[in-house]
């Protein structure tokens, strides 16, 4: 007895569940393959890049296009780089009015995480607006809003936090992995503010002149007395910026001038004959030259002790 022909609607049911168990298996490996792969960050500055690392590990690849001449508070992405954020898994903003060109392009809201969002009633409004023109980002303006944040150790640490409990958004299965490594970053910033509370404290009323008005966050934080005006390191001051600068020593009598990058050994002469002191404490909103954002700000602070040195 020949066996029994299956219907062609029986044949359709067993085709039916084979494409349903090979695309659950297909869907199975693509998704674990995704999983797997590192996120694929990008940011508009070096701090945000490098809590990101810390925080993602191998488990991210972390991208910061800005050129290294530049500063990237001014910078203008291409169209290329557009593209690039635009393609990334994750997009971290610093906020508080920081890259002014991502108001002005289309990306991915589900992508973007605006580190300092929740720190809005934290914002510093500045006094005077500012236009100059420096390095290859051209002219720009020192508008209204202070926006180096990381500044302030303890705002960068709740950045960090922002970009931990981000990624961990997106791939929850390493949440505890991106907690446990935020939690060491945030051990060394808050180590960072420690160790500038303490020193500031030898004598906090001392009157500082800061080189750019990029220090306001910094200056809050530690309750310095600064000043700032607009000398850039790599450029020699004018009789018109000497004479206004002697002009508030009358009132702010500062032996001390903090600068963003090294000065040009000119501007330091001539500070010198005003009885001024050159430091450098680098903001380093791009990427060092040599170390991290992390030794980079070790060296700033053993410097700043210079400033507010051991009482006798």
């Amino acid at each position: 007895m020949k066996p029994e022909k299956p219907s062609r609607n029986q044949l359709m049911g067993v085709w039916f569940r084979m494409l349903t168990t090979m695309l659950f298996i297909i869907g199975f490996f693509v998704q674990d393959t995704s999983a797997a792969g590192p996120l694929l960050v990008y940011t508009v500055n070096y701090p945000l890049k490098y809590f990101a690392e810390r925080i993602g590990g191998e488990h991210v690849r972390v991208e910061f296009p800005a050129p290294s001449d530049v500063d990237p508070a001014y910078w203008n992405p291409d169209l290329g780089n557009i593209s690039a954020f635009q393609k990334a898994d994750m997009i971290l903003l610093n906020g508080a009015g920081y890259a002014k060109w991502v108001a002005k392009v289309s990306l991915p809201r589900s992508k973007i995480t605006d580190t300092s969002r929740q720190l809005r009633d934290r914002y510093i409004t500045t006094k005077q607006v500012m236009t100059h023109s420096h390095g290859a980002a051209g002219k720009h303006a020192h508008e209204a809003l202070a926006f180096t944040t990381w500044l302030d150790f303890e705002l960068a640490t709740r950045q960090a936090e922002a970009i931990a409990l981000a990624m961990g958004r997106k791939r929850p299965e390493l949440r505890d992995t991106f907690q446990s490594n935020y939690r060491k970053l945030a051990t060394d910033l808050k180590g960072l503010d420690r160790d500038i509370e303490a020193i500031v404290s030898r004598n906090p009323a001392t009157p500082l002149i800061v080189s750019h008005p990029v220090y306001d966050y910094f200056a809050r934080r530690y309750d310095l007395n600064i000043v700032s005006v607009h000398w850039e390191p790599d450029q020699v001051p004018t009789d018109s910026q000497l004479h206004a600068l002697k002009e508030i020593l009358k009132q702010h009598p500062s032996k001390w001038m903090i600068w963003e990058g090294e000065p040009v050994r000119a501007s330091v002469d001539k500070l010198k004959t005003l009885g001024v002191d050159s430091l450098v404490f680098d903001p380093c909103g791009n990427i060092p030259a040599r170390g991290d954002f992390m030794t980079v700000m070790q060296r700033n602070v053993e410097d700043l002790r210079r400033v507010f040195p051991m009482a006798d």
